[in-house]
């Protein structure tokens, strides 16, 4: 006769296994980590191609404010043909973020290749305007505001369009030299 202590363990291991498992259904669920940036507009473009995930993922993750994510934060994100990812060890845990990032950087270079760059700043500005807020001047991402999300520090309390204007072109200016090469490096890094 098997001992309590003998049927315990192997249900235990038992139900461990399936949850790290999980199920490969056609709506699977993806665990994703919030990067510094990041939007729910970003984050549905990065899986859908389009922001028709983030109404669900507000939901599905109980965010009342749609503009208000935090760096660090984990989502749970529907997708079509995504894996349950679980956080049941450490190891584990590492191993489905690098899944995820991998994931996110596939769908992010799928979405650039859908660009329709013509070369010119201003559409290289408009460009990165939808990546960053869906072009919306009232878009806010934690101390990222506006249209160009930009650090709320460099804007110094004036949100005003002209103001999300005037220091988005400097910014580009002083850092990168033309919103060309500001697009070439958010193409390349998935922000700018």
């Amino acid at each position: 006769m098997r001992s309590i202590k003998t049927i315990l363990v192997g249900t235990i291991l038992a139900a461990g296994f399936g949850i790290f498992a999980g199920t490969a259904d056609a709506h699977a669920d993806t665990l994703y980590t919030v990067q510094s940036g990041d939007s729910l507009s970003k984050i549905s473009q990065q899986f859908s191609g389009d922001n028709s995930l983030i109404e669900a993922i507000a939901a599905d993750n109980n965010i009342a404010d749609i503009n208000m994510i935090f760096a660090g934060q984990q989502l749970v994100v529907k997708t079509e043909d995504g894996t349950v990812v679980e956080t049941a060890a450490p190891a584990v845990q590492a191993e489905a973020q690098t899944e995820v990032q991998t994931t996110t950087e596939t769908a992010a270079a799928a979405t650039t290749a859908e660009s329709t760059y013509t070369g010119t700043s201003s559409s290289a500005k408009e460009w990165i305007a939808q990546k960053e807020s869906s072009g919306s001047y009232t878009a806010t991402n934690g101390r990222y505001i506006g249209r160009y999300q930009l650090d709320s520090s460099y804007l110094n309390g004036d949100y005003s369009a002209e103001n999300q204007e005037r220091v988005a072109d400097q910014y580009v200016t002083q850092r990168y030299g033309s919103w060309e090469a500001a697009q070439v490096f958010w193409l390349a890094n998935g922000w700018y």
